[in-house]
This record gives structure tokens, sequence and C-alpha cells, in this order.
């Protein structure tokens, strides 16, 4: 049974980009609560649309698109594009230039609050011995988390010029349960993601605002204390996992990068050539 909506507040139509994915997929079941339309688009099949629901598919490249996906729209939940680390042509269309087409859409359709998917691996060259907050400067440990720090600085961009407010929700790692001992720092629930978007398109000022996409973990690596005006309150933790996720990895080699850094085995995953 589904809970209760976490905010009385209701929207007319809210974009959701990226929809077919695996977040996508679970914010989809969960965000025609709050609003009279939920528009779906990405370039994976979608299925077909439920009550309230609109779909329009678009490449993020396509800027013609984008900018018919754009209209009419409230808010965004921006979670499309690439979301592994990949080769550098795909990653620069979908998530370099469909970043600036989407941001350039809200602009011209008037839309003032992006909830923008950025990532952990925007920082995952900072050890696990540290802790980093929400002014943090970008360590990106691949061409993803690379473009997605170029996704923070659009949006920052477009505040700025344009006053169109955003969250940068540095993502963790969220799955039904921390899959390793990593993400006993990283994880963040379903539940908690929902409250985590509810949060930044309710809050009355949200500005340009990075924010870590993360549950209550007793381990941590991230301190959202800059972002408390946005008014997220996590109320799951890893900590219920973590004898399970010990008992399955009960060594860690700490001479290995994916132990030494937060961004795993992001820091050493991906080809760099074209070859």
């Amino acid at each position: 049974m589904l809970r209760e909506p976490v905010t009385s507040i209701r929207f007319g139509r809210l974009l959701l980009t990226g929809a077919a994915g695996g977040l996508g997929r679970v914010l989809r079941e969960r965000l025609a609560r709050y609003c009279d339309v939920l528009r779906l688009s990405d370039v994976a099949p979608l299925g077909e649309a439920a009550a309230g629901e609109e779909l329009m598919p678009a490449a993020l490249q396509d800027s013609a698109a984008v900018r018919a996906l754009l209209e009419g729209v409230d808010a965004v939940i921006h979670l499309g594009g690439v979301s592994t680390e990949q080769r550098w042509e795909p990653i620069l269309q979908a998530n370099i230039v469909g970043t600036y087409n989407l941001y350039e859409a809200a602009r011209l359709a008037g839309v003032k609050r992006v909830v923008f998917a950025s990532s952990n691996h925007v920082c995952g060259f900072y050890k696990q011995s540290e802790v980093i907050g929400t002014d943090t400067p970008p360590r990106p440990d691949g061409l993803y988390g690379l473009s997605k720090a170029f996704g923070e600085d659009v949006a920052q961009l477009y505040f700025d010029r344009y006053g169109i407010e955003s969250a940068l929700v540095r993502i963790g790692s969220s799955f039904p349960e921390p899959r390793d001992r990593r993400m006993l720092a990283s994880w963040l629930s379903y539940d908690d993601l929902e409250r985590l978007v509810m949060a930044v398109l309710t809050t009355p000022a949200l500005g340009c605002s990075v924010i870590y996409g993360i549950s209550d973990n007793k381990t941590r690596w991230y301190d959202n204390g800059g972002a408390a005006h946005i008014g997220y309150r996590p109320q799951d933790s890893s900590e219920p996992f973590r004898a399970a996720v010990e008992a399955r990895q009960p060594r860690l080699d700490l001479g290995d990068p994916t132990t030494i850094y937060q961004g795993g085995a992001f820091v050493r995953t991906g080809p760099f050539t074209q070859d």
C-alpha cells in the first residue's frame, strides 16, 4: 500500500526525464501523487501511459525536442542522460549538450525550478577518510563525474543570470539495500529519494544548492549542513544492513584505490580513449 504523500502541495505538470532508468522508474510510481500531469521522457521505451501520465520521448541532444519537452511544465526532475562511466561521445551528447539544452529550454519556457541529478562521482577522488560538505570543490573520478560537474556549473550560470533555481543532488547509491561496505556511507533509500525530491520542489527558497543524496547513515562522508534550508530530513539508514554487508565483505584491501577513494570502482573504471 502506498504511503501518504510527504507534502500536501500539488503541482499542475511535472517533467521527469530519464523516466525509463532505474531511479526514473522508482519516481515514476511516486510522483503522480503530487501532480495533475506527470510528463515522462526518455530515449528508452516508456511502455503505456497510465492515468495522469504524458509520454514525450526525446533525445537530450535534440534542442528542438527538448524545447517542446519543457513547455507547460511547473518543475523538472532531470534524471536523463548517461549514468555510468562510458566513452566520451555518448557522455558529451547526453550529459554536456543535453544539460545545456535542458536549461536553455527551461529559460525559454519560464520554468524556474530543476532537480538536477548530479552524482557523488563529482567528488569521487576525495578519500573515504574525509568528510566533505556542500561547498567542497569537485574532484571528478571519471568522464561521467566530469560531465556532472559541468552540469552543476550550467545550473549555477542559469541561476545567476536567469533566476532558475536548482538543487544539485549528488546522488549516492540508491538501491533497495546497500550492496557493499562502500554503500554503508553512500546509500539512499527509495523513500528518502522521494523525500529529497519533494523537499527540493516545495522549499520556499532553493537558490542553486548542492545537496548530497544520502540517507541518515551512521558512516558519513558527506555533510549536508550547508543545505539545511532545503528541509530534507532522511528517515532511513544503512545501519540495519551492516551485519549482512560485513559478512559478505569481511575484509578490505586498504591499498586498493576503490577502498581509498569515495568514488569506489569509478576511480579506475571506463575507457579514456576512442579505440
